[in-house]
């Protein structure tokens, strides 16, 4: 075998707690070789991101040190090398692709001048020869029209081109190994597959080496050549994702592929630790019941922005319609997955229900009762009646109230209870979801992100509502975690009886959760049916094209 063209010898990093320093990673040891894609696997916190930033010590300074090991590159120890010699491989030999492209590209720059920088810089080009090779890698990464869009603004990009401009970035230097750390996370399925696809191809014609970072184990059975496994800061297994992910070995391994959806039978609880005898059981579902809510001919419409020339000339404005004409019914203790890609105008739709946006036309009825604003206005009962959980866990609770305060506020302004039985009633929706007792006092800023939405889950469930709206609880959590909060909200469906929307982009977490799917595209229901309909005989191409993105760790075995 060639020599590999990145070696890590036990490698260690410390980070600076309370004036000591803790080991955060430790007696990490890794090749990756010409052409080769390695996965980095593991929840958060297991050290992926840390591994990767030290190897090109992109870690924070003062703060962190590495203790110990090698990071050869070519031949070179990258971590003796001067400030100026590391330059040169950093975004030079070495690119990067982080999570997060809307915080790591400059909103007051140009999406042409982030990627010129790279090329005077490295490739000593003039201004006029790097926007031209700016351009020219806008094009190759997917831009429709590169020679306008080179002057965009981020936040005049989409998520996914947001995405793709930063690999342009981190590839403008021709690497000859890329970082890519968890690029895809806050992507729908659809725009995920298409940067996967894209960084397949660049890999391929580019003949790049790609540290590939996820806790997405799907993704990496459908990417990566080889995988190491982390857990607290150590690698627990590596080898082929064939053999890793198909025969596991060390029980982290197989914890994770447990809590993979799509691995453990749809309506099951995930056998998770300290779970209990109930992992791996099934739900039982109740027989629908009579409509609790019912849509019909919803329509929900923004004002667009009109220029200056437009206020001049009196044009009128025009309308975007996010929801266009949707019906649709939920019957009583049935759990329903309305799935799409961004924009397709899922959340507007729940966002109507719960009486957060106001609609334009058509009707919403809850128990047979309509929703308009004088019904708000003369009551709390949909209120109380419709709760919803939020995508991101921690900024939808208040920073300056506890757990406990957090959970007693709803059952005060709803007057659920007396104000004698709050504090009794705060104890048992904590068990209810999981909690200990002694969180009940910290603020959300000192919580995970699984026990934020947690506290989200048992703040909604508080009010003792008909109809749960769940728009992407689990978008933002890592797999083992998602696999919990599905389980606590499996069991609220059972032991509650709950009617449920589940809003998401991830059709395998809507398999498991959902007895039927209602397919969203542009504002409009293009396809409703059953989870096996769906599934095994989708009739409409979108629907068609939303199942074949899916990765599935089924793949590597």
């Amino acid at each position: 075998m060639t020599a590999p063209i990145l070696a890590v010898r036990d490698l260690a990093v410390e980070f600076a707690v309370e004036e000591a320093w803790r080991p955060v990673v430790s007696e990490v040891n890794f090749e990756l070789h010409q052409g080769e894609v390695l996965g980095i696997v593991g929840e958060s916190g297991s050290g992926k991101t840390v591994t990767s930033r030290a190897l090109i010590s992109l870690l924070p300074a003062g703060v962190s040190r590495v203790a110990k090991g090698q990071v050869l590159f070519e031949g070179q120890d990258l971590l003796h090398l001067s400030s100026s010699a590391l330059a040169e491989v950093r975004g030079g030999r070495i690119g990067m692709v982080f999570q997060n492209p809307t915080t790591h590209l400059d909103p007051v720059m140009r999406i042409g001048e982030q990627i010129a920088l790279g090329l005077r810089l490295h490739r000593d080009m003039d201004r006029s020869a790097a926007r031209r090779r700016a351009i020219a890698l806008l094009e190759e990464v997917g831009f429709s029209d590169p020679a306008r869009q080179v002057d965009a603004f981020p936040h005049e990009l989409s998520g996914g081109m947001r995405q793709r401009a930063m690999i342009a970035a981190a590839l403008s230097s021709d690497p000859t190994v890329l970082i890519a750390d968890e690029p895809t996370t806050a992507l729908d399925v659809t725009v995920q597959a298409q940067i996967i696809a894209l960084l397949r191809d660049l890999q391929g014609s580019r003949s790049l080496s790609i540290i590939f970072i996820s806790h997405d184990l799907g993704l990496v059975a459908d990417f990566c050549d080889a995988v190491l496994v982390m857990e607290r800061g150590k690698i627990v297994e590596a080898g082929a994702v064939a053999k890793i992910l198909g025969q596991p070995q060390h029980p982290y391994t197989r914890k994770l592929l447990g809590a993979q959806p799509g691995l453990t039978p749809p309506g099951h609880y995930f056998p998770i630790e300290g779970e209990g005898e109930r992992g791996g059981t099934a739900v039982v579902d109740p027989e629908p019941g009579p409509p609790t809510l019912e849509i019909s001919d919803l329509q929900v419409r923004f004002p667009m922005k009109r220029g200056l020339a437009d206020v001049l000339n009196r044009k009128p404005a025009e309308a975007f319609a996010a929801v266009d004409g949707v019906s649709l019914t939920l019957h009583r203790g049935e759990a329903l997955g309305l799935v799409g890609e961004s924009g397709s105008g899922k959340s507007t739709l729940a966002r109507s229900v719960v009486g957060l946006v106001s609609p334009s036309g058509g009707e919403i009825r809850l128990d047979g009762a309509r929703l308009d604003p004088e019904t708000r206005k003369q009551g709390q009962d949909w209120r109380r009646k419709v709760q919803m959980i939020f995508q991101d866990p921690l900024t939808s609770l208040n920073p300056k109230m506890s757990v406990a305060e957090t959970l007693a506020e709803p059952l005060k302004v709803h007057r659920i209870c007396s104000r004698e039985e709050i504090p009794a009633r705060v104890q048992r929706l904590l068990h209810e979801v999981g909690m200990d007792q002694e969180l009940a006092e910290r603020k959300p800023h000192q919580l995970s992100g699984g026990q934020c939405q947690r506290v989200g889950i048992a703040r909604a469930v508080a009010m003792e509502p008909e109809l749960l709206l769940a728009d992407e609880p689990t978008s933002a959590l890592d797999v083992t975690i998602q696999a919990q909060i599905l389980n606590l909200l499996l069991h609220l469906r059972q032991s509650r009886g709950l009617t449920m929307l589940f809003i998401s982009h991830d059709l395998a977490v809507v398999r498991h959760l959902c007895q039927r799917i209602a397919v969203m595209k542009r504002g409009r229901l293009v396809e409703v049916g059953s989870v096996e309909q769906i599934y095994e005989r989708p009739q409409h191409a979108y629907t068609q094209s939303l199942l074949s993105a899916v990765p599935e760790v089924a793949k590597a075995s």
